[in-house]
């Protein structure tokens, strides 16, 4: 076997929620072999990997896989439960996989299910697909598989690449309220919430952490100084920049001190009681080599037990008592040994990446033991207790005691006021004092008690895994600091996808918002646009597109084109959309990332449906079976959708169904926009108002209109705002390259008869017959099209675009684009004519070189007749226009069209009939404003 790639999906996606990878794998010599043509394999790989054993495979139970392989399975198959059980012993606890024909017998995909928050490029999965193949293969030459060193570092990859325990934390609190959570790359960063709700978090410390509070909470002479000011008692303390001004420190502080550096963390480099000129000589070596500072602090050493106090939001949440690591010998084992042991509880790791640490022997803990006359090679007797360290920081291996419910209230109210020194919303108090649950003032007098250190970013290790006492849910207090009760994490999204119409239907919705008042973020195939403006010009349909729209901080509704290519590619780039808009589906990309028809590509881009905020809008084309299919999945289903249908067909079996049932839907009757909703109907605008749309002759547009509308009322859009932002949508200015029309005025191909020219992006069957009906049905004469397809697309699929063009126009003159998408140089053009002169042998086609030669020649032919003009890039289409002289059509001339032409809804009852439902019969609507009707009237602005 061999390994070709590996992809990485991210988001929601067609396999599951969770994140995946997608490894494609070529057979070669195993090509169309089972594992029962290798007798003893399937022994041999069990015997190597006991654990398959327990993989329950299709069978949903132990041993379904071991079954598979005895009755014979393909090795695709194989390498995918190799892949799993290799990632569980590398700790990763995963289980869901799938191994999918991808277009030949040789080839397969293996997908394989990542944690949660894996860093998207981390080199693991493909590590762990190679380690597999290598493993097959060296059972199946017989050969014993040694990858325990490969697997070790694999493991070790894990671990490092892991969230730490308090971002962890963190991250599954979020996801708990339903807060949508990203990490940022491969840091222990995560950012929360979507657009201008969204919040940044890096471990404990937030987007809402005073730089200044972590300033002087990093410089601990400085943190000191602020205490002290405000009464809050602290050891006293003194700078030290070389050994001798530590020895003079510790002379002038008395005995016993703590020797640490000024900006330190994790107690790192700490030496506590020092009590000799020696000592602080050593001390001041260690603190100073340690922070990379000559700068240290000697203060005294306060007595007592140490605490943690966690305040969050001037709460204490939580409180610990820390306690130093020790052992306890058995009369056997030496210190050394029993460390090991210690370090072999698999809550201890290293750094922070568990709940404890284990324990390192290093020259503090030989310097501590040395005190008590012992060695890492002593034998301590039988129920001997021997303390490692002085300081019982976790992060040198010390354990913590949950206290929170024991810390009397003047002890919360000093640390409430330390932390409100420093100006921090979440804060560690690390204090020593006798008992944190007496008072601090009793009768005796006060008890000793010191503020240590005030930490920025305090773990949240001792509180969430304490080693004796109740967790404290420290991470949820974090998220409501964040995210107090009744605010929102989420902006409302609106995902559009589809075959055709999918741009023109985002633009309009983004159009829409924005004149209701929003500043949005809109992504499509034209770049990502930031509050109207563009901010990223390429084609942005896919998730990268969504994340960037739903990352930036000042927006607030998203609108997003979500294409088939991303989705399967990468998944989605959100979770959970407010409202998922279907256009319509037919045949297009199909052979294409493993999508060879329809039902097929209905299953990708029903994702959009079905990754739905519970009770949110799912937006139909009833007119499309396809499209309005989507409805009876059990996946879109048990969000308890509210399901709202468009159609231009007048008398739509599924509108009138849904109608009786109550539900919501949009239509046009006698050239209006009608929505109707419990059976209430409200006017929404005229088409007559709508630019581009002909009168409703350009019966796509009106589509994308209805589309847009229903859409748009989802989210609560008023009436007023969508007649008023559709009435000023023209296609030229905020719909470039989608049912443009322009006028050629000048040039050498003008000429007093000149006549429209109509710019449009179609590239598929459907959306050209629809362009073509609509050039038929609002212009006179004979039309001539300029066309270029495609390349990428399946010969069928282009053979029947070009038929489509054939059927509505005589003349064609076809040109290449530039990127010819694989093909050879005249390959398509030969393919266009011969597929138009199947199906209409007298069609006159010339071929042209680029669109600029092709749109010449084109209007030259027209001589004043309509000329659609289809193109690949804009840019190269409009400089072709402007070397016409080409002018946008008068805008009120889009409103309307020729004396004569039929309505929409004549078209669609043409339609309707051939489609068979033109004999369904309507249901009688009383006519709004008639005292049966409990419509709103046109002016009605709710």
């Amino acid at each position: 076997m061999r390994l070709e790639y590996v992809r990485h999906l991210s988001g929601p996606n067609v396999f599951t929620t969770a994140p995946v990878s997608l490894a494609r794998v070529e057979l070669d010599d195993l090509t169309c072999r089972e594992t029962t043509s290798y007798p003893g394999f399937a022994e041999r790989l069990t015997l190597a990997l006991p654990g398959l054993r327990d993989h329950h495979c299709a069978a949903g139970r132990p041993g379904g896989f071991t079954d598979a392989m005895s009755r014979g399975t393909y090795f695709g198959h194989v390498a995918e439960h190799v892949a799993l059980e290799l990632s569980g012993l590398a700790g990763r606890e995963v289980h869901l996989g799938r191994t999918m024909w991808a277009g030949a017998d040789s080839r397969y995909d293996v997908m394989t299910e990542c944690p949660q928050d894996e860093p998207e490029d981390s080199a693991v999965p493909a590590e762990l697909y190679q380690l597999a193949i290598t493993v097959v293969d060296d059972l199946l030459a017989k050969r014993r598989p040694d990858f325990t060193g490969h697997l070790e570092a694999i493991a070790r990859t894990v671990e490092r690449e892991r969230l730490g325990p308090s971002t962890a934390a963190i991250a599954e609190a979020a996801r708990s309220r339903g807060i949508p959570v990203r990490r940022v790359g491969g840091l222990s960063m995560l950012q929360l919430g979507y657009g201008c709700h969204r919040r940044l978090v890096s471990a404990a410390m937030t987007e809402q952490t005073s730089a200044i509070g972590v300033d002087i909470a990093g410089d601990k002479m400085l943190a000191k100084q602020f205490l002290a000011r405000a009464g809050i008692p602290v050891p006293s303390g003194i700078v030290a920049r070389t050994e001798a001004e530590s020895v003079r420190a510790l002379a002038a502080l008395g005995a016993p001190a703590v020797i640490k550096p000024r900006n330190g963390n994790h107690g790192r480099c700490v030496s506590v009681g020092v009590r000799t000129a020696a000592e602080a000589g050593q001390a001041y070596r260690r603190a100073a080599a340690g922070s990379g500072s000559c700068e240290v602090i000697v203060e005294n050493f306060a007595p007592g037990r140490d605490y943690r106090v966690l305040v969050v939001d001037g709460r204490v949440s939580a409180a610990a008592e820390l306690r130093p690591p020790s052992v306890t010998g058995d009369g056997c084992r030496t210190i050394v040994e029993l460390i090991d042991d210690l370090n072999a509880d698999p809550r201890r790791g290293t750094g922070h990446s568990r709940a404890l640490t284990r324990v390192t022997v290093d020259d503090a803990l030989l310097a501590h033991l040395a005190v008590g006359g012992l060695q890492p090679g002593s034998v301590p007797v039988s129920g001997q207790q021997v303390s490692l360290r002085r300081n019982g920081n976790l992060s040198t291996g010390g354990t913590s005691k949950d206290v929170t419910d024991q810390v009397h209230g003047e002890v919360a109210e000093l640390c409430r006021r330390a932390t409100a020194v420093a100006g921090l919303d979440i804060c560690g108090i690390d204090l020593r004092l006798d008992d944190i649950g007496a008072p601090l003032f009793g009768p005796g007098g006060r008890q000793s008690c010191a503020v240590i250190e005030i930490n920025a970013c305090p773990g949240l290790r001792m509180h969430l895994a304490p080693a004796e006492g109740a967790a404290r849910a420290v991470a949820g207090a974090i998220v409501d600091r964040l995210y107090p009760a009744g605010s929102r994490s989420r902006i409302p999204i609106v995902s559009v996808t589809g075959t055709n119409g999918k741009t023109t239907t985002v633009r309009m919705v983004n159009h829409v918002l924005r004149q209701a008042g929003l500043r949005t973020g809109m992504s499509c195939t034209d770049g990502v646009f930031i509050g109207g403006r563009c901010v990223l010009e390429a084609d942005a349909s896919g998730p990268r597109s969504a994340e960037l729209v739903l990352d930036d901080a000042t927006v607030e509704a998203a609108v997003l084109e979500t294409a088939r290519g991303g989705i399967i590619r990468r998944g989605l780039g959100y979770e959970r959309a407010d409202v998922a808009v279907i256009t319509n589906i037919s045949a297009d990309h199909l052979g294409d990332e493993g999508v060879d028809d329809l039902d097929e590509l209905i299953n990708v881009k029903a994702l959009v449906a079905e990754e739905l905020r519970d009770g949110g809008s799912v937006v139909l084309n009833a007119a499309d079976p396809a499209a309005a299919g989507i409805a009876d999945r059990p996946a879109v289903r048990r969000h308890e959708p509210v399901l709202r249908y468009f159609s231009v067909m007048p008398a739509n079996a599924v509108i009138e169904r849904h109608k009786r049932s109550g539900g919501i839907c949009y239509e046009v009757c006698d050239g209006q926009v009608i929505e109707t909703a419990g059976g209430l109907q409200r006017t929404i605008m005229n088409l007559g108002e709508l630019p581009g749309a002909f009168d409703g002759r350009a019966q796509h547009v009106v589509a994308n209109a209805l589309a847009a509308v229903a859409a748009c009322r989802a989210i609560g859009v008023t009436v007023k705002d969508i007649r008023e932002a559709l009435g000023t949508f023209t296609p030229a200015a905020v719909n470039p390259g989608r049912g443009n029309v322009y006028a050629v005025t000048a040039g050498p191909a003008a000429t007093a008869a000149a006549g429209p020219v109509l710019v449009d992006y179609g590239h598929n069957a459907a959306a050209l017959h629809a362009t073509g009906q609509m050039v038929a049905s609002v212009w006179e004469g004979e039309p001539v099209a300029a066309i270029t397809l495609p390349g990428d697309r399946r010969d069928d699929l282009v053979a029947e675009s070009a038929q489509a063009v054939a059927s509505w126009f005589g003349t064609v003159v076809v040109y290449e684009d530039t990127d010819l998408r694989g093909r050879a140089p005249g390959e398509m053009r030969k393919l266009i004519a011969a597929a138009m002169r199947a199906i209409r042998p007298g069609v006159h086609v010339t071929f042209a070189d680029g669109p600029d030669e092709a749109l010449r020649g084109a209007v030259a032919l027209a001589a004043g007749a309509p000329v659609l003009f289809l193109y690949e890039k804009l840019d190269l289409a409009q400089a072709a226009l402007d070397a016409l002289g080409a002018t946008p059509w008068p805008e009120e001339d889009l409103m309307g069209g020729l004396d004569g032409a039929p309505l929409v809804e004549d078209l669609a009852r043409e339609l309707a009939l051939e489609a068979g439902d033109g004999d369904t019969a309507p249901i009688p609507v009383t006519e709004p404003g008639t005292a049966a009707s409990s419509a709103a009237s046109p002016d009605d602005t709710r």
